[in-house]
């Protein structure tokens, strides 16, 4: 006990200071890691408990109306939160000005896109939607869009500790009012009352550790900033909007050619693919100030880093991919209950998506930290075109089967193209680490397989599974996993 308290000081000032260029990027992994996957988890408990309490119809009528949201967060935000991290990463000097500019510009496109939202959705739709959902859906729109371009200053500052409290707290709040408003009442509408009470404590939250900065944003606005930061926002902008046109345009899609009912399988479906989509953003947010600081002064240092990140990311992605398709079924059954059996076949397909997303989270990043954005406009925009004609065509044709196989096509396309742009700028190779990752991989599906056909539960299946492929990776002779979580010594940055 005494050595436990002796040590506390040293752990206090691990995780709460910046004390060198390692120790940092873990510490911020650690607490980006704790942000979201605390309030990842937080919010699946709502998610699920809402899905089974609402119905399919019910559900998809809340899930469609908050993934256009979604939709227009990015419009509203169009890559100014990622260039505010750039600029005061490399000149912290002149933070209150960033701020203040980049938040005045943040602030006429939400109301612009809150505009849209509330006044045009009804006009795109066949799904009934009330005012009252309408309008909560606009307030939740608001709070959250402002509460996450706050955070561009935890990650610019290097304190995503901060971050992480912000958002544990928005979504822990988002659950219990969740879990009062439908004990209450049984609608949609109790729903967004909760998801717009939850985003507005996490705005306030983020707006009171942010109070000197708020202090002062009409004295630090400079308006010859404004045509910069949209300039080198608006390549992003493309990114986002692609990004998040694969998670929620096609749910919108859904609504305009499906009933609610199929609109809540798909959500069912797409929930759990969207929630680990996040887990390569962890692991970005960690690494990409130093990525920015190594681009143009340590290429070397920067594909070593760069190839490591990589590294994990696939260790992660190809056991989760391949899992997911191969317990599909269960993973429906146990989550939602057997009235949503009609999302399993959605599910397995947007599995297979994680193999391409989660390693170009990281590229877009490192194309990002070199300046070179601009030149990943074209694949994004023939990425967003190709998904909405994949979902034109499949929708109709296959329902929301057709919709998987629109957003798994087009990022097996779009994102293999930006791998090889980013191979342009600055070569690298992660390819001798994937056969061991591979049969790793091959071993865990074995293991599932087996305890498939043993009719053993899902949930003793899965920690089978984990074993059963890290085993494969600890013994392998590649020591793949020693290298990438960085215990095998390689030459200094």
């Amino acid at each position: 006990m005494k050595k436990i308290l002796e040590a506390l000081p040293q752990i206090k000032n691990f995780l709460l200071k910046n004390e060198g260029m390692s120790q940092t990027v873990v510490k911020n992994t650690f607490w980006l890691s704790i942000s979201e996957l605390a309030g990842r988890a937080l919010r699946i408990i709502i998610i699920i408990y809402a899905a089974r309490v609402l119905g399919a119809a019910g559900w998809g009528t809340f899930a469609y109306l908050t993934s256009l949201a979604a939709v227009f967060t990015i419009f509203s935000d169009i890559g100014i939160s990622s260039v505010v991290v750039r600029e005061v990463t490399k000149s912290p000097e002149r933070e209150g000005v960033y701020f203040s500019t980049a938040f005045a510009v943040k602030f006429v496109l939400t109301l612009v896109s809150l505009a849209i939202l509330v006044f045009l959705t009804p006009l795109f739709t066949g799904i009934p939607i009330s005012q009252t959902l309408l309008g909560l859906v606009g307030l939740l729109f608001v709070f959250d869009s402002l509460r996450r371009f706050s955070t561009s200053l935890f990650r610019a500052r290097e304190k995503m500790e901060r971050e992480a409290a912000v958002n544990v707290l928005t979504q822990t709040s988002i659950v219990v009012a969740g879990f009062i408003a439908l004990s209450l009442s049984q609608t949609p509408e109790s729903l967004g009352a909760a998801y717009a009470t939850g985003a507005g404590i996490g705005f306030l939250a983020a707006a009171y550790l942010l109070r000197d900065n708020i202090k002062k944003l009409f004295v630090g606005f400079d308006k010859t900033l404004v045509a910069s930061i949209i300039k080198d926002a608006w390549p992003l902008s493309f990114g986002a909007i692609f990004g998040m046109l694969l998670v929620n345009i096609d749910t919108v899609m859904i609504g305009w050619f499906k009933s609610a009912e199929e609109v809540g399988f798909y959500s069912a479906a797409q929930k759990p693919i969207s929630m680990l989509y996040i887990l390569p953003t962890l692991i970005v947010g960690g690494v990409f100030p130093v990525l920015a600081k190594f681009a143009y002064k340590n290429p070397d240092g920067f594909r070593k880093v760069f190839e490591k990140s990589l590294g994990l990311i696939a260790m992660v992605a190809f056991p989760l991919a391949i899992g997911i398709m191969l317990t599909s079924g269960e993973i429906i059954s146990l989550v939602y209950g057997s009235e949503y059996a009609a999302a399993a076949p959605s599910l397995r397909i947007l599995g297979l998506t994680i193999i391409t997303a989660f390693p170009v989270s990281i590229i877009i990043h490192g194309v990002f930290a070199h300046n070179k954005q601009t030149s990943l406009v074209p694949l994004w925009i023939s990425g967003a075109t190709l998904n909405i004609v994949l979902n034109l065509i499949l929708i109709p044709r296959n329902g929301i089967s057709g919709a998987a196989w629109a957003s798994l096509i087009t990022q097996i396309i779009i994102n293999g193209l930006i791998w090889l742009k980013m191979k342009k700028i600055n070569s690298f190779n992660i390819f001798q680490k994937l056969p061991v990752i591979l049969l790793a991989t091959f071993m865990m599906s074995v293991a599932t397989i087996i305890g498939k056909l043993l009719d053993i539960h899902i949930l003793i299946i899965i920690p089978i599974a984990v074993a059963a492929y890290f085993g494969s990776l600890a013994f392998s002779g590649e020591r793949v996993l020693d290298e990438i979580l960085g215990r095998k010594k390689v030459t200094d940055i």
